[in-house]
């Protein structure tokens, strides 16, 4: 028992001495998406892999030009997986994969209607990250997920009326990404 013990320990304390670099970022094409708020947070595990979590927040509802009278595209996002970097961390290309929770209100935006619910799921994506600075990076990449969606699609956003609800499976455009990271 002390052995695994000891192994265990010196397994952590390798894996937290090689990566000892932290990042957090923003993606600005987020702001645009009706002014989503989100956050990414990374640490080294290795020369090449990363870990990762994200968040993203929408609470906001717009006024627009349109039969319901408004448009919104609320969410809450929150992710986690891992990076595979083929340079060096936090340099150059990579690669992910992430397991992802995102609870919606999409409404008023090209429709009347006003579809809710929670899609559960995973993803991948692929992107360049360019040292600007020693801690400052600019990052563009493109990513897609797959899951299961279950929803409640209602014929306008205010009066409550139930046109159809379920579970479905999904494949969506996930991430277009060009963020600002700041690398600790």
């Amino acid at each position: 028992m002390k052995k695994i013990l000891l192994a265990l320990l010196l397994l952590t304390s390798c894996f937290l001495s090689v990566g000892q670099e932290y990042s957090l970022s923003t993606n600005a094409i987020d702001y645009v998406n009706l002014g989503t708020l989100n956050m990414d947070a990374s640490h080294a595990l290795a020369r090449h892999w990363s870990l990762t979590a994200g968040v993203k927040y929408n609470p906001f509802t717009w006024k627009a030009e349109n039969e319901s009278g408004i448009m919104r595209n609320r969410q809450l996002v929150c992710s986690a997986g891992v990076r595979y970097w083929p340079w060096h961390v936090y340099s150059g290309w990579w690669l992910a994969a992430k397991g992802q929770y995102q609870m919606y209100n999409i409404g008023g935006i090209s429709a009347p209607e006003t579809q809710e619910g929670d899609r559960y799921g995973a993803g991948i994506s692929l992107g360049y990250s360019y040292m600007i600075l020693k801690h400052l990076n600019i990052e563009a990449g493109l990513g897609t997920w797959s899951g299961w969606d279950r929803y409640i699609l209602y014929s306008c956003p205010r009066c409550g009326r139930i046109l159809d609800q379920g579970g479905k499976t999904f494949i969506l455009l996930n991430d277009v990404i060009l963020s600002l990271t700041y690398v600790f």
